[in-house]
Parts: structure tokens; sequence; C-alpha cells
């Protein structure tokens, strides 16, 4: 089973850049094989690539999404050069040496299993936040089991999920981009794992730090509503995150910025709308996460 790994960076972590390369090189058997795709900047100009590493330098920054998208099809249309992509934080580094083993090991037992969410866990304590476990019952980050969702930079997707069910949402840019291709795949027939045995080590950060945060979650979650969801579910969906929202009582500045990308998702065009079969929610249910919260 062929191996391939997408990193994008921004060029302000080469030093980590460098570490997360040397830890894809050491994983046991087939080598796998990597493209760097540079947001805005030029790779080799700012880090120091082994022999092997491809890069695909943008001229400018397309998001999160948009970048990984680039990197996909840096492996053939639709990633189809090789079986399976791995899609890693540049800051991250892979902990042990048997993880794209574990991948390879996966996703030839289970053919109906199209993605894995690896673990994130904290370099110097351990530790995996709660935001990490992608289900609701995430108490127990070290239980592997099936879900609903996964990480966007600690991942492994079966090419054949982007043929069927498409690449991530480019428009997103930041945030959501990862439900709204997991819902996409469910609906395909597609599974989604949780792994506490491939962990990629991470430092622990908040998601606010990044001054978009606010807005670009409230929008992208109406968009993935109003692209996924049976239109009787957008209003519950949203109106479940409206009020969660509000019980986490954010600051000002920051609600303010929430309401403005809430107005934003929709006032502006979401992308095409594909809405999930009713057995997909009840899919969803069964696994835990119906698809309003």
């Amino acid at each position: 089973m062929r191996l391939g790994a997408v990193i994008i960076t921004m060029g302000n972590r080469p030093d980590e850049l460098k570490a997360l390369l040397d830890s894809v090189a050491r994983q046991d058997g087939d080598p796998v094989e990597v493209v760097v795709v540079g947001q805005g900047v030029r790779v080799s100009e700012v880090a120091d690539l082994p022999p092997g590493v491809r890069c695909v330098d943008l001229p400018e920054n397309l998001g999160i999404p948009g970048g990984r998208n680039v990197g996909i099809e840096a492996f053939g249309p639709g990633g189809r050069d090789v079986d399976v992509l791995l899609f890693l934080d540049d800051d991250g580094l892979l902990e042990r040496t048997d993880t794209a083993e574990l991948c390879r090991q996966a996703f030839a037992e289970d053919p109906a299993l199209g993605i894995i969410s690896f673990r994130i866990a904290d370099p110097d304590t351990g530790q995996t936040q709660r935001r990490h476990v992608p289900r609701l019952r995430a108490s127990d980050p070290m239980r592997s089991s099936r879900v609903t969702t996964f990480l966007g930079g600690a991942n492994a997707v079966r090419t054949r999920v982007f043929e069927q069910a498409g690449v991530l949402p480019g428009e997103f840019f930041y945030a959501h981009e990862e439900t709204d291709l997991a819902w996409r795949a469910l609906d395909a027939g597609w599974l989604i794992d949780y792994r506490a045995d491939m962990v990629l080590l991470h430092p622990t950060t908040a998601p606010s730090r990044h001054a978009v945060y606010h807005r670009m979650v409230a929008r992208n979650r109406v968009w993935l509503a109003r692209r996924n969801l049976p239109a009787p579910l957008v209003p519950v969906y949203l109106g479940v995150w409206l009020l969660l929202t509000l019980v986490r009582k954010p600051s000002g500045p920051a609600l303010k910025a929430w309401f403005g990308g809430f107005r934003e998702g929709w006032t502006t065009p979401c992308g095409p709308r594909r809405p999930m079969r009713w057995r997909t929610v009840w899919r969803l249910t069964r696994l835990g996460r119906p698809p309003v919260i």
C-alpha cells in the first residue's frame, strides 16, 4: 500500500518542519513520499528539505484546506498516485516509527475504512486536549473508537475517499473543513476511526490564537450546515451551536466577531449543496454524534 504525506507551511517554523520530515523518514516499511506546500513562501528558501522531498510553492496563502488540496493534486488527480495520504501539521512530530505501518495495516484490514484520526499529544506532558478527541465522550483519549469527524493536522485518508466524496472545501480557508469532508465521506459509505496508538506530538495551543478564529468558526459552521444537512436540521444544528456559544460566555470582542461570522455564513455563497441522506443522519446518531451538535 503506497503512502504519501502532505505538509503545508508558511515558512515560520523551519526547525519544527525539519524534525517532522525526519520523523516521517524514520517510519518503518516502504518510504513515505512527501510533498511540502509553501503558503505564500518558497519552501527551499526557508527550510532545508531532505533529498526526495518535493515542494510546491504557492504565490499566496490559500488557507488550510486550499493548501492541502494543492498537496493532494501533487500526487496526481485526487491523489490517485498513492493509496493513502497523511496530513501532518508542520510543527508536529510522529512519536513512533510504526505509524505508517499501522496505517497500512488498518486500511488493508478494513476496506470500508476511509479516514484515520491520530491522537495529538503534548510533547512535554504527553497529555491530549479534550478538543483533540473527535467525539462527544472525550474524557478518555486513550480509547480508540469509530467517530464521525477527524483532526485536520494529524490524519490519514484513503485517496479513494477524494474520488467519491471530493476534496476539502477550499473556500472555508480555516475551521470545520474536516467535518465537511467527514460528513461527505460518511454519506458515501466510508468509515472513520480515531486511533489512540497513532500519535502526533504537537505543542498544546489554543485555537483562539488565530486572529480570524471566532469569525471563521461561526461562518463555516453555517456553511457546513447549509452545504450538508437536510433542510429541517439546519436551524436545529445552528440553534444548538448558538446556545453553546452563549453559554461559554466569550468576551465582548469575540462574541461580536462570532456574530459577524454567523451573519456572513448566511449572506455569502457556501459552495454546492449536497444534503446527506437521512440514513446517514441515523448512522451519525448511532455513532454517538447526531448532526445537531
